[in-house]
């Protein structure tokens, strides 16, 4: 090799090792450089991808995650406001619905389903109260309905012709004692008073009984035919009573802690259209049906003139006055398995998930429990799309002990005062029939509020007559102060 060549070899190796000396020194200033500004002046913190924000990359690109390009986070970006801004051309395109939190009346009626069934506890059973052997029956089957002392079989009884001489022979004698206690022994034998006054009257033996139902209504059992042989205390019939039914109603789970004995209750039957058959709830069974989640309630219903068929199909309202609640709009509440969200509309066009604890849910309105202030905004439409953008952008929800601090517009506590008269007392509430609150236009109406402490209702009694002031909260109408009243 020619001293020229080994000179030409030896400059392009200086001018690769220059070359790659100044892209590492290139690299080494760009992994330690401050995150860049855009030309509006907004510093960039880092790059991410939206649909895995926990994941930050120190320069722009394309996602290695999506077929999506990074997108920068800028400095102060939501720190100090709540929630997520979404563009208000983008909330336009889902279609969002807002809905304001209210204070409404709320019905407590429970509507339910049930059949017709027998009154068990009205049931008659028919016994013979001496052997003997039946001579006669009188044609009737199970099903017939019969009337309370239709005569059912006819039954000799040998043993009562002796018992029955003794004493006609006894009586003829003349003594008290011994006539008493010939009597007693007829009775004990069996026979009905109106064998022994006829034994008495005619002085012929009576050794044949007509058996006879006590009660009208429907034969279910019937064991007694011509000629057998019947033993004392042997049944006969089952006669169940009509004069009154059961409705066995399937309550759902969900609402089954609002139903309570002697609670009133109506029914309506496509048998009778236009119809309403009212009664209460005698009984509410203790098991819960395990393939529908519902509480059987039964509830008896006078049966005038035997409309009502064992078997009728009926649809039940369980009455309850309406009270006064905190509304959103049921299609407003997200129940995700472990908790129950609304979305919030907050000012600036931003928007948060608020956890929220629901009550009654009728006419598709719910009842917050607590969670919500009255005229907070809610998301009624769209809250889906809105809450898995909160989820993948990490936004967290609201608390329910935050709610009150958050309310738009704060009322001084006992804001507003009226009287009313204690229906119930609770731990933690107080039912009141109270006169108008004009401030709020509520009507006169009897509703629970809450108390501010356990023991603010301490001294008072059911059917005391007290003016109170409550204020609006998170939690509902809130009980401040209280003080007795004469009644007037």
């Amino acid at each position: 090799m020619t001293l020229r060549s080994e000179l030409v070899l030896g400059g392009a190796a200086l001018a690769l090792a220059a070359g790659a000396l100044g892209y590492g020194l290139a690299r080494w200033s760009q992994m330690d450089a401050p995150p860049s500004t855009t030309e509006t002046g907004r510093k960039i913190l880092y790059w991410y991808d939206p649909m895995v924000p926990s994941q930050h990359f120190d320069k722009p690109g394309k996602s290695p995650f999506m077929d999506m390009a990074l997108v920068p986070k800028y400095a102060g970006e939501g720190e100090d406001q709540p929630g997520m801004a979404i563009d208000p051309a983008r909330t336009q395109s889902l279609g969002l619905r807002v809905a304001e939190v209210r204070m409404g009346s709320l019905s407590s009626s429970i509507t339910a389903t049930g059949t017709i069934d027998f009154n068990e506890r009205d049931v008659a059973i028919v016994q013979a109260r001496a052997a003997g052997f039946v001579t006669q029956v009188y044609g009737h089957a199970p099903g017939d309905m019969i009337a309370a002392g239709a005569p059912l079989a006819a039954i000799l009884v040998p043993e009562w012709a002796g018992a029955q001489a003794e004493y006609l022979a006894v009586r003829r004698i003349g003594d008290a004692a011994l006539t008493r206690a010939a009597r007693q022994r007829l009775t004990l034998l069996g026979m009905p008073a109106g064998t022994i006054a006829s034994v008495n009257r005619t002085g012929r033996a009576q050794t044949v009984v007509t058996v006879s139902t006590p009660v009208g209504g429907t034969i279910k059992a019937l064991g007694v035919r011509a000629g057998m042989t019947v033993a004392a205390g042997q049944t006969l019939a089952e006669v169940n009573g009509f004069g009154s039914v059961w409705l066995n109603a399937a309550v759902p789970e969900n609402v089954a802690g609002k139903v309570r004995l002697g609670q009133a209750a109506s029914a309506t039957l496509a048998a009778y259209p236009g119809e309403r058959f009212t009664g209460r709830i005698a009984a509410i069974l203790p098991s819960v049906a395990a393939d529908s989640r519902t509480l059987t309630v039964r509830i008896e219903l006078a049966n005038h003139g035997g409309r009502l068929h064992p078997g009728m199909f009926a649809s039940v309202d369980l009455g309850g006055s309406d009270h006064q609640a905190l509304l959103v709009p049921s299609e407003a509440v997200i129940r995700t398995g472990t908790r129950t969200l609304v979305m919030l509309a907050l000012p600036g066009g931003r928007y948060q998930p608020a956890e929220v604890r629901t009550g009654v849910e009728a006419g598709e309105q719910t009842e917050i429990l607590a969670g919500l202030a009255h005229g907070e905004k809610v998301v009624a439409s769209g809250q889906f799309l809105l809450d898995s953008e909160a989820s993948l952008s990490g936004v967290k929800a609201r608390p329910i002990a935050a709610a009150s601090a958050s309310a738009p517009t704060a009322q001084p506590l006992g804001a507003y005062t009226t009287r009313g008269r204690i229906d119930s007392i609770a731990a933690d509430r107080i039912t009141f029939s109270h006169e108008p609150v004009p401030a709020l236009q509520w009507p006169a109406m009897t509703m629970t509020f809450h108390l501010a402490s356990p023991g603010q209702a301490h001294g008072f009694k059911i059917g005391d007559q007290a003016r109170f002031s409550f204020d609006q909260t998170a939690q509902g109408p809130t009980i401040r102060t209280m003080a007795r009243e004469a009644r007037r």
